[in-house]
């Protein structure tokens, strides 16, 4: 069995190497791949040289691939709760890596490694001045190192991956990612290059309408950071034709949608505290069978307040049916309103179909789980939960399809 294995070295300008098989460098670092053969499935080995400095030698056999996942938002519009539903539906507390960076973006649980796409910038804070770019501009990130290294983590070889410090906004010295069995990778850019949207084993889109990404805006950044109306408005404004350019139209790419929009229920309100949200799910996906109400492919407006759920004005709505989007066919879970009380949500759950829980009630465990979580009253939380049930059954069955794959090679 061949295994594919991965050195990382410190740079040394008289550094040489007979085994190395192919060298890439990266802030100051070599990446060599070598070509193993054994019989067991994982070999990690590391020694000291006294030419070329430490090294370490991970190697994973071929047939252990990682499933990797897509999660697209603009900032500050819930990507990081979102990775903690997520995280928390596979079971272990998602933490940074143990030893490393402090500064560090990535999260790492026992089933999944999350990391964040700003990692990849080429410019740091002071470069993107210079050069008048923002984060949001392709010219300030690097794509193709993103798209080798996604490639590398999902073909079971460690790689080490750059840090941009939000802190310094400054790049630091890269940390060392091993395969995990999911890897999420979360930010403006993960659709935008076709070599890494190919990679992707699902993908979703946090797509916040602007009004209640206005109002989330000042309720942070006016409450909790002290900035002044005028100066948010002025850092919306910048950011919007990038936004408009460059991450907004990635949403066509994606498997699921969660698109988060002011109230219906109360006449020209926009204050963001009661929302309307849909779950656009993308037919035809492979492992991914949309969630439906009641009856699947009909059209179904509910309003569920009554004796069995407690709904204050202005109550709750919900609503299920198929529609097109960007030419796709969909299916569209929408819930306008908010719960007044968590544990009710089981009389909606008990309504919904194909929602891949493991036993009766999951997903009001889940909500309650999490309660302290923001948007776990209304729609937000609801989909984003959902959507983490659907993502470990498509895990599942990814992995169960690998594993029948072999056995049919060899009676074949």
């Amino acid at each position: 069995m061949a295994a594919v294995c991965t050195v990382y070295t410190i740079q040394s300008l008289n550094s040489t190497s007979s085994i190395s098989t192919s060298t890439k460098t990266h802030l100051d670092f070599h990446q060599k791949q070598l070509v193993f053969y054994s019989t067991g499935k994982k070999i990690t080995s590391s020694r000291r040289n006294s030419t070329s400095g430490p090294f370490e030698i991970t190697c994973s056999a071929g047939d252990s691939k990682t499933v990797v996942i897509g999660l697209a938002a603009d900032s500050g519009c819930g990507k990081s709760t979102f990775m903690r539903r997520l995280t928390s539906v596979f079971g272990g507390a998602a933490e940074p890596p143990k030893g490393g960076n402090p500064d560090s973006n990535t999260l790492i649980s026992d089933t999944t490694t999350v990391i964040c796409l700003d990692d990849y910038h080429s410019l740091d804070r002071t470069g993107r001045k210079e050069k008048g770019v923002t984060a949001l501009d392709p010219k300030a990130n690097n794509f193709d190192l993103m798209y080798e290294q996604v490639k590398t983590i999902k073909d079971g070889v460690a790689v080490e991956k750059p840090i941009y410090n939000h802190v310094t906004g400054l790049l630091d010295p890269p940390e060392l990612i091993k395969p995990p069995k999911i890897l999420v990778i979360e930010g403006l850019h993960p659709m935008y290059d076709q070599r890494v949207r190919d990679l992707l084993d699902f993908s979703i889109y946090l797509d916040i309408s602007n009004e209640v990404k206005f109002a989330w805006k000042i309720q942070r950044d006016m409450a909790e950071r002290g900035h002044s109306l005028e100066s948010i408005k002025a850092s919306i404004e910048a950011r919007k034709p990038d936004f408009d350019a460059y991450i907004d139209p990635q949403k066509q790419y994606a498997d699921a949608v969660i698109e988060v929009l002011p109230t219906q229920l109360i006449p020209d309100d926009n204050g963001g505290k009661v929302l309307r949200v849909r779950l656009i799910m993308k037919e035809g996906v492979k492992y991914f069978s949309p969630v439906y109400l009641f009856d699947e492919g009909s059209t179904i407006s509910w309003i569920p307040c009554g004796r069995k759920l407690t709904c204050s004005y202005p109550g709750i709505k919900l609503f299920y049916g198929p529609d097109t989007y960007f030419g796709h066919e969909v299916s569209v879970l929408e819930m306008d309103g908010q719960f007044d009380r968590l544990d009710e949500l089981i009389y909606v759950e008990s309504h919904l179909s194909n929602l891949s829980t493991n036993f009766y009630g999951e997903v009001t465990q889940q909500m309650l789980k999490l309660a302290e979580f923001p948007g776990s009253n209304n729609g937000t939380g609801l989909f984003q939960t959902i959507v983490g049930l659907k993502i470990r059954d498509l895990y599942e069955q990814i992995i169960a399809s690998k594993s029948k794959a072999p056995l049919e090679t060899r009676k074949a």
